[in-house]
């Protein structure tokens, strides 16, 4: 597993995409978030911890895109071949994989969800609520199963297009299908396992009854999706050709 992760860590840190993707998710998060805590005037009736890390909205895209790329490019390149000649546990390649994908966003997310929470703070003062671990540990947690989704996602399609498209579907297109649906029961039940209003669910501080699912058990949903995705993954670079 140490020569995986060091090859893999190779070819990461060299990608053509990696200097730009991992500051752009800081930026995207943290700049979004900003300006969404400066538009309103407080007190106001909204969530305000939510509102104060409302880029995660747009951070959760470039963490799955990153995520993506991580294995999408070997694939688009033919490079894969020469990666599973090399290392034959092809397991154990996607292990190193998510081991890494999994560490820049934590580190990315967590500096975008750090500024984000650190300027709300200050520009809505006593109106952000004192608890505050859960939503910001949470949110970087959920930036980082989003990454893992989209890692795993790319291992079964074996395409960075078509696992772009099916992450941020389940991202943007799936919570809007859910709110279209009449049925409020089964309305509330697609919220709770579209990965985006299940995460999310995390960084709620008010009206928690309310949520179609508790906090952290969203997020135990999102692990689940991530978890899933991977598991297939796996199944298919082992049973597959390059």
């Amino acid at each position: 597993m140490k020569e995986a992760l060091h090859a893999e860590w190779t070819k990461l840190r060299t990608a053509p995409a990696t200097p730009w993707s991992l500051p752009a998710l800081v930026l995207t998060t943290s700049g979004l978030s900003l300006v969404a805590s400066a538009s309103v005037t407080c007190p106001c009736a909204t969530d305000t911890m939510k509102l104060a890390l409302t880029g995660i909205q747009l951070g959760q895209a470039v963490a799955a895109l990153f995520a993506v790329g991580v294995l999408g490019g070997e694939y688009s390149t033919g490079m894969i071949m020469v990666t599973f000649a090399a290392m034959p546990g092809r397991a154990r390649v996607l292990a190193a994989k998510a081991v890494l994908a999994a560490g820049c966003v934590a580190a990315a997310g967590a500096a975008g969800i750090g500024v984000s929470y650190l300027g709300g703070r200050a520009l809505l003062g006593p109106d952000l609520p004192d608890a505050v671990a859960r939503p910001v540990a949470g949110s970087v947690l959920y930036l980082v199963l989003i990454a893992l989704l989209g890692l795993g996602a790319t291992a079964v399609t074996r395409s960075s297009a078509g696992a772009t498209g099916l992450v941020l579907g389940l991202l943007y297109a799936a919570p809007i299908v859910a709110a279209l649906v009449p049925d409020p029961v089964w309305r509330r039940h697609l919220h709770q396992f579209t990965p985006a209003d299940a995460g999310l669910a995390v960084q709620a501080t008010r009206d928690l009854a309310a949520l179609p699912i508790a906090p952290w058990a969203g997020l135990g949903v999102v692990g689940l999706w991530a978890v899933g995705a991977l598991m297939l993954g796996t199944l298919v670079l082992t049973r597959r050709d390059a």
